[in-house]
């Protein structure tokens, strides 16, 4: 399997979606004050994953590139607020009075008031209309900012970029340039969302790409999960919790309704939890069935998808890493001679990759500070009697205070000079190249053979795979060794699990699928450790739904509503179209909305999965809070997929198996912590039914693995040949040299000396790299 060959970064997800996991668990520490948990917690975990594991596993594709979300930190913090104001403070756990947490007959844990009022279930639903208003007020905004035609260019720049939406026309006055004044488009301020669900499938692939279109269908499979279990939880769970009536019998315990809507109002023992148990088992399987199907459907969509497409670089060309060294011949002989003698009747041409980093930093720079000096000339065309100055200090803040324009002018053409220098040097310096090359094939199916087979009996070395889509590639990263490479995953992989073994989940797990007593007589220290890992996950699970609740209607409800206002994107394109604007290629460049980002918000769409997994057979109340975020999400983001977000890549859902693998990992912890907490309510009978969920589970994943992850990992030859045999039919005279020529040529070197200056017919008879080799096999003939 192609590790680094995946849509999403691994490292990034696995990271960014166990942190969300230790969540739940890690807020058992009992603290004063509440503003200060979350931000502790939470954002410790954000940043760790993010920040950390960036460093560790770089793919080789743009979307494997790793990004923090600014934004989470604040709404972190704005959530603490609120859960301060709703008096969600920490609770310690009483019993007969004291405050305890390791107490061996504690029976459940509840809030204590601390001379508050704790949320009970009116605080909710007031919180949950508060924060419909806020989000609906959201909505309104948009509403009515999308309509101005100043605005046009931020709300619907896909179709500007696709060149089928112009400026709306203006009449003569000049208010009508800034705001709509036909107030009968007012009416219908809500019709965005009718709209957005009103394309086809079918159509919003060729519109937006599959990716897109699978991400959105995650949103869509959350609501197939979540309202026929949120129906049958609220059918049964909830009445028999609700009448158990266990937290009214324990003296001097504040508990609130939402407590005896969850499984902490049954007592230990009773035979109520058989309902649990029973319900747990229609909640995986039908959880199982709509993952079953969904797998199934993506797999179709992807094979469609690729049948149906034109010709693409990525179709012919196959990815080739660690090229051993040859004394005989350079990097790009090498690979020539090799294609040419293993695939005679299919290879067509290469392209090396060169080591451009620093080049490639350098034109980056270049382009900042040419954006700087647009930036002062258009500042001195509209005020000609003063010459902009600036300081040539950092950001201008301190220094010399000298001429803008000539500053910006010298500083540039001293960066051409460099540029050019370093240029020439990584063109003629062998050192330069790296051992990596993309091959391209006269046929889909040449490239498929090559891309799915061991080239030589080392499998460490001419190492291929189909090639990513010329803009996927991130070029840092191809100059990175291969030993190196496998270094950092390694370094990921173990970081990756000492983050999640020293947290409690895992040794919770653990300890509730052995024998305590057993553990108690071998380990004696560990005692109060294994004393308190099951009342903490019998305790914490049920009585966290009220925080999580509240966090669902902040980071779910209103920060989507945020997504579609897109203010900053507002902000940032008035002030480039104001400052730094000459030219529509520049306009076109200042309203580019750039893509979903997958790395980013897919994980937050596998959170709230495992929320709705986990608190399903514990407290339902939680699930129409999740059905909420799924239904508005899916809503939104198919808006900003139709009208708004340009995908720089397209990899054809290859993604989908990373999502499968990590919804099942999400139903096995909410199996073993359901497994836990009954572990604390004396329901010993039950756990054989338990402990079988987990394995039913991982199985169904190995049959999900085998049936279906072929189609995202390799190409199938027939289909391959049947392509090759169409395009021969329908387009005889597509010359692919032509067309692959500067495909994959690094953007620095576009339209530079690399370019080929002439195409070879693809018809002509491939010479051989004129080498000893090749005299010796010629003399031999």
């Amino acid at each position: 399997m192609r590790a680094s060959c995946r849509h999403i970064s691994k490292a990034y997800l696995s990271s960014h979606f166990f942190g969300h996991l230790i969540t739940i668990i890690s807020f058992s520490e009992q603290k004063p004050l509440i503003s200060s948990l979350p931000t502790q917690t939470i954002e410790f975990h954000l940043s760790l994953c993010s920040r950390n594991f960036s460093f560790v596993q770089k793919g080789i594709y743009q979307s494997q590139v790793l990004r923090f979300s600014f934004i989470r930190p604040l709404l972190i913090r704005f959530l603490s607020l609120v859960l301060d104001k709703l008096c969600l403070q920490p609770y310690s756990f009483i019993l007969d009075g004291e405050d305890t947490l390791t107490q061996p007959n504690l029976l459940v844990g509840c809030w204590q008031s601390s001379g508050r009022e704790m949320a009970n279930l009116e605080d909710i639903i007031y919180s949950a209309a508060t924060y419909l208003l806020t989000t609906f007020a959201f909505l309104l905004a948009f509403a009515i900012l999308r309509l101005q035609p100043i605005n046009d260019r931020v709300y619907f720049p896909k179709w500007y970029l696709k060149g089928i939406r112009a400026s709306p026309t203006h009449s003569r006055a000049i208010i009508s340039k800034f705001v709509n004044m036909d107030f009968k488009t007012y009416i219908r301020l809500l019709s965005w969302m009718l709209a957005a669900l009103r394309m086809p499938e079918p159509e919003l692939i060729d519109h937006a790409g599959l990716d897109s279109v699978v991400y959105i269908r995650i949103y869509l499979m959350g609501l197939k999960i979540f309202v026929p279990i949120t129906l049958l939880a609220f059918a049964v769970l909830v009445p028999v919790n609700w009448t158990a009536g266990a937290l009214e019998q324990i003296k001097d315990l504040t508990f609130s309704d939402i407590d005896k809507l969850s499984i902490s109002n049954i007592p230990p023992g009773s035979r109520r939890f058989w309902a649990h148990v029973a319900m747990s088992y229609v909640f995986t399987f039908w959880t199982l069935y709509v993952i079953y199907k969904e797998y199934k459907t993506t797999a179709i969509l992807r094979l469609q998808f690729l049948a149906s497409e034109s010709h693409r670089p990525d179709h012919f060309t196959v990815l080739v890493r660690n090229i051993p060294p040859d004394p005989d011949e350079s990097v790009t002989e090498h690979v020539e001679h090799f294609f040419c003698v293993n695939h005679p009747d299919h290879y067509l041409t290469h392209q090396v990759v060169y080591n451009a980093n620093k080049l490639a930093n350098l034109v980056a720079k270049k382009k900042s500070l040419q954006n700087w000096l647009t930036y002062y000339q258009n500042k001195y065309e509209r005020n000609p009697l003063s010459r902009p100055t600036t300081k040539t200090g950092f950001w201008g803040l301190w220094g010399t205070r000298v001429d803008a324009i000539d500053f910006y002018t010298v500083e540039i053409g001293k960066l051409n000079e460099e540029e050019d220098k370093e240029r020439e040097r990584v063109i003629s310096d062998p050192n330069a190249i790296v051992p990596v090359a993309f091959v391209s094939f006269k046929s889909r199916w040449g490239a498929a053979v090559c891309a799915q087979t061991q080239q030589t009996s080392n499998p460490t070395i001419w190492l291929t795979e189909r090639a990513p889509e010329p803009r996927d590639v991130y070029w840092d990263n191809l100059a990175i060794p291969y030993v190196e490479l496998t270094i950092r995953r390694l370094l990921m992989a173990l970081g990756l699990f000492f983050l999640i073994f020293f947290f409690m989940i895992p040794i919770a797990i653990v300890q509730s699928m052995a024998s305590i007593q057993g553990i108690e007589k071998v380990l004696p220290f560990l005692k109060p450790l294994i004393e308190m890992i099951p009342k903490t996950i019998g305790v914490s699970i049920p009585l966290k739904a009220t925080f999580f609740i509240t966090y669902i209607m902040v980071d779910g409800w209103a920060a989507i509503a945020a997504e579609i206002l897109r203010l900053v994107p507002l902000i940032k394109f008035h002030l480039k179209n104001t400052f730094l604007v000459k030219t529509e290629q520049d306009r076109d460049q200042a309203m580019d909305p750039g893509g979903v980002d997958f790395a980013a918000s897919e994980p937050r769409i596998q959170f709230y999965f495992l929320l709705g997994i986990v608190y399903a057979a514990v407290t339902p109340l939680l699930l129409p809070f999740i059905i909420v975020f799924f239904s508005f999400s899916y809503v939104v983001f198919r808006h900003q997929i139709i009208n708004v977000y340009n995908q720089k890549y397209e990899s054809g859902a290859a993604f989908w198996p990373d999502v499968h693998q990590r919804l099942i990992i999400g139903l096995v912890i909410s199996q073993l912590l359901l497994l836990g907490l009954m572990s604390t309510k004396d329901a010993e009978e039950l756990m054989p039914l338990l402990v079988t969920l987990p394995i039913l589970t991982i199985w169904f994943h190995v049959f999900c693995k085998g049936r279906f992850e072929s189609a995202f990992v390799k190409f199938p030859l027939q289909d391959a040949m049947v392509r090759d045999t169409l395009e021969r039919a329908t387009n005889p005279n597509l010359n692919l040299k032509l067309y692959l020529h500067d495909a994959y040529v690094h953007p620095v070197f576009k339209g530079g000396e690399l370019e080929r200056t002439h195409i070879i017919n693809e018809e002509e008879a491939i010479m051989l790299v004129t080498t000893r080799r090749n005299a010796q096999k010629s003399h031999s003939k």
